[in-house]
């Protein structure tokens, strides 16, 4: 957050116990789409949200600044599972949200730096051009067009994004770069001036649903649900977790999500004379098809914001400061930054060094949903594709929580339950297997030319 104009002096604390009809746990995108989409909707509810840290701490406030339609899950793999209507219907939302987002920002003032480019997804080898024209297939078969997503041959690709060696590329315009702290700073603004309280440095203990028992109460049944915090409790009738990340550090969530780790790195300020050589003219954010993601994106003031997987997932789902940065996976980024692009100075500063958890359901499918006996609701799970679908969640809960009979109620990621991880260390050994055999299968891709089975078989091992 260091290049956004606020100020980041905390917001009041919750000082002793309060009512309220719906209490919102995590002031990131999710928890403020909610609240936002809701007090619109419902201006008379009493609605607060309570937050650990500042609004934006967590992934919200620090991730690559795509605002884009990813899903986690492949449109097929949605369609096998939840049909094909289902899954068109899903991904069709997706598209629509980054136009609501860029709505949203321009009619509240916020100023992001929202530019919708579109997204690059360079193919650098023949294994990965294959897999850009299995891409277009896939999409073409569920009745997406060029409009949607298309092909682009070696010399269009180096027009749009001039990384070396690209032998083609797939290119979306449903893709928009933005400042993420920018976004979720004017969000958290945008939300109070609606009427929502935000409780800063209130560090979230326990959620209780209503239907909870306690010693001496003969019905085991309460109206409204509880928030306990370091610093009162909340009682609200609805209460919505949105913790992503950070949810394994809840009592009987450790399971709910793995928090995997995502590092980035931004460079000083670029000359014209390189921008005018690698082109993203449109702010397009750039990515290739290797399995271990990278993800880019130039700035509005002509950085390189870069970064990508790799980070080692901690055991017990610890989630600590000191993760956000990892010498090791900083050095790797640095290079294939320079791989990627090697007109950049050999002395090219390096401004900054981050990092932060994301949320990885056993599944890989993210969920929203609202537990109408418990009044309990929740969202996320989205494996760093959170920019966008935080806002359809958001949309998605304000929805189910005004009983509003929607389009987006029925879509068909509502209501999913993921399964749970399995226990440590099994946890531990199975998601840093998994980033090991990432690494190793871009590796063995670029020296055999075939495309890694190993990777295949991993895909499918998560539902893929």
């Amino acid at each position: 957050m260091s290049s956004v104009d606020d100020d980041l002096t905390p917001r009041p604390a919750l000082d002793g116990d309060t009512d309220v009809d719906v209490c919102v746990v995590g002031a990131g995108y999710t928890g403020l789409w909610t609240a936002y989409y809701l007090a619109r909707a419902r201006p008379t509810l009493r609605i607060a949200v309570v937050e650990a840290e500042i609004a934006g701490y967590g992934a919200s406030g620090r991730n690559g600044g795509w605002c884009s339609a990813l899903f986690p899950q492949s449109v097929s793999a949605l369609a096998r599972r939840h049909g094909r209507a289902a899954a068109v219907a899903l991904y069709r939302a997706m598209q629509a949200t980054v136009d609501e987002v860029g709505a949203v920002t321009a009619a509240e003032g916020i100023d992001c730096d929202f530019a919708k480019g579109g997204t690059i997804t360079m193919a650098r080898t023949p294994v990965q051009l294959e897999r850009a024209r299995l891409d277009i297939q896939e999409a073409r078969e569920y009745g997406f067009t060029e409009d949607d997503l298309r092909l682009l041959d070696a010399e269009e690709a180096a027009r749009r994004c001039g990384a070396a060696g690209v032998l083609g590329a797939t290119y979306t315009p449903h893709c928009a770069a933005i400042h993420p702290a920018k976004l979720v700073r004017g969000l958290a603004r945008a939300v109070e001036r609606r009427g929502v309280t935000i409780y800063e440095r209130t560090r979230v203990q326990e959620i209780r649903p209503r239907t909870t028992v306690r010693q001496g109460d003969p019905t085991g049944t309460h109206p409204n649900g509880t928030v306990v915090t370091d610093r009162g409790t909340v009682r609200a009738a609805t209460v919505v977790r949105a913790t992503e990340g950070y949810t394994p550090t809840l009592p009987s969530m450790r399971r709910v999500v793995a928090p995997v780790y995502s590092l980035m790195l931004s460079t000083a300020p670029l000359p014209a004379s390189f921008w005018a050589e690698v082109g993203l003219a449109r702010r397009e954010t750039f990515t290739d098809h290797r399995h271990l993601i990278i993800y880019g994106q130039r700035t509005a003031d002509d950085r390189l914001a870069f970064g990508g997987r790799g980070a080692p997932y901690h055991f017990r789902s610890a989630v600590r400061p000191e993760f956000d940065r990892d010498a090791a996976v900083h050095a790797a980024l640095r290079e294939t930054l320079a791989e990627l692009f090697p007109s950049l100075p050999d002395d090219l500063e390096i401004t900054h060094h981050w990092g932060g958890p994301l949320g990885v359901p056993r599944d890989w499918h993210p969920s929203v949903g609202l537990d109408q006996r418990t009044g309990v609701g929740w969202a996320g799970g989205y494996v760093g594709d959170g920019v966008g679908t935080a806002n359809l969640a958001g949309r998605t809960l304000a929805d189910l929580i005004a009983g509003a009979d929607s389009e987006l109620v029925r879509l068909p990621w509502v209501g999913h339950r993921s399964p749970r991880w399995e226990p440590e260390p099994l946890r531990w050994l199975g998601v840093n297997a998994g980033l090991r055999v990432m690494t190793a299968a871009d590796a063995e891709e670029a020296r055999t030319g075939r495309p890694s089975r190993r990777a295949a078989l991993f895909s499918r091992l998560l539902g893929g």
